[in-house]
């Protein structure tokens, strides 16, 4: 807890020292403990993103949010830890500035977060965070914007768990399951989720074999996934009237209607070369 001896300038250049002590004796203590280094990094907002997966986001407004809470940042910080105490002195004057003017009783404006399930992700305000922390604080104001991911974050996510949670997440991608089936997959080796996706894989393939993919279904469902119009096949098929033929199965697509469409729209070549259903191949 903080001290207060009625000069807050004082009092706030000690209780920077204070606090890098703590982060010093901390850092040593985990190496005797032979912890992982990554035990009390600040999480990396991109990096995290990635990992899970990301489904959209929206601004919640401002908000009241723990302190505790927040554990990571949108910039690669290495000046704070994971629980904002300064890892180096190049903070110290902004730290004290802000710190006394704390003590002083002084309004501070509110940080900007981005809150992936109940962690919150620093994008304006490190500073004042590490401030509150160290006044005894447990809750700060925040503008809050909220980003959903494919894949929850569990409250002590780190960084060495990025890996395990990107594959968790293409596992999930290849084989969708129900939600009660979901939660009873849980592995501890990244590599395990691949081997378990091809293993699905193959014996769907085997058991339950599917048609092989129409190429004008595939060019369908794309314009439909991009909200395309059939004007905007024009420049990858040709004339209105082409674009007509070929959706229409009067017309085969052509080597360089494949090449267009499979660079533009991301189809894959394998789909767009085989014979349309309801037309033979020219």
């Amino acid at each position: 807890m903080a001290r207060d001896t009625g000069f807050p300038v004082a009092d706030a250049e000690n209780d920077f020292l204070r606090l890098r002590r703590r982060q010093v004796l901390s850092r040593l203590g985990r190496r005797l403990r032979f912890e992982p280094d990554d035990v009390n990094l600040v999480l990396p907002f991109d990096e995290v993103v990635a990992a899970l997966g990301y489904a959209g986001e929206r601004y919640l407004g401002l908000s009241v949010i723990p302190l505790e809470s927040i554990v990571g940042s949108v910039d690669k910080t290495r000046d704070f830890d994971r629980k904002f105490r300064p890892t180096s002195p190049r903070v110290r004057a902004r730290w004290q500035r802000i710190a006394t003017a704390q003590r002083r009783g002084e309004a501070m404006p509110p940080i900007d977060v981005y809150r992936i399930g109940d962690l919150h992700f620093v994008q304006d305000g490190h500073h004042r965070v590490s401030v509150a922390r160290s006044l005894g604080d447990t809750e700060i104001e925040a503008h809050v914007r909220d980003v959903r991911t494919q894949l929850g974050p569990e409250r002590e996510l780190r960084l060495r768990d990025l890996p395990l949670k990107r594959h968790e997440r293409v596992f999930h991608e290849r084989i969708p399951l129900p939600p009660e089936a979901r939660a009873r997959i849980r592995l501890s080796d990244e590599w395990r989720y691949a081997q378990l996706a091809t293993l699905i894989e193959a014996y769907e393939n085997e058991h339950f074999p599917m048609d092989p993919p129409d190429p004008i279904e595939a060019i369908k469902f794309r314009m439909e996934q991009q909200g395309l119009s059939r004007k905007d096949l024009e420049p990858l098929i040709g004339t209105r009237t082409r674009v007509a033929e070929v959706l229409n199965r009067k017309r085969n697509l052509s080597i360089d209607m494949i090449r267009r469409l499979h660079t533009t729209l991301g189809i894959s070549a394998e789909v767009l070369i085989r014979p349309s259903r309801g037309k033979k191949a020219a």
